[in-house]
């Protein structure tokens, strides 16, 4: 999502008001993210919460779905 608004990590992480090594770790899965950083991340993308966490399904050839 922060790749297709064509925001840098390092943007998102100064909109969000989060560490841009932190919105990395979350970014790859590595780091979990409190609710109130998932809240942040989403307002800083311009978003619902929600749309960060839904699950995404896999479509025949390999690109994601919502």
């Amino acid at each position: 999502m922060r790749r297709a608004k064509k925001l840098s990590q390092e943007e998102l992480a100064d909109r969000g008001k989060v560490h841009q090594t932190y919105l990395s770790g979350v970014e790859t899965g590595k780091r979990n993210c409190s609710l109130l950083v998932l809240e942040r991340i989403a307002r800083a993308l311009d978003v619902d919460p929600e749309e960060l966490v839904r699950r995404r399904r896999r479509r025949a050839g390999g690109s994601s779905q919502v």
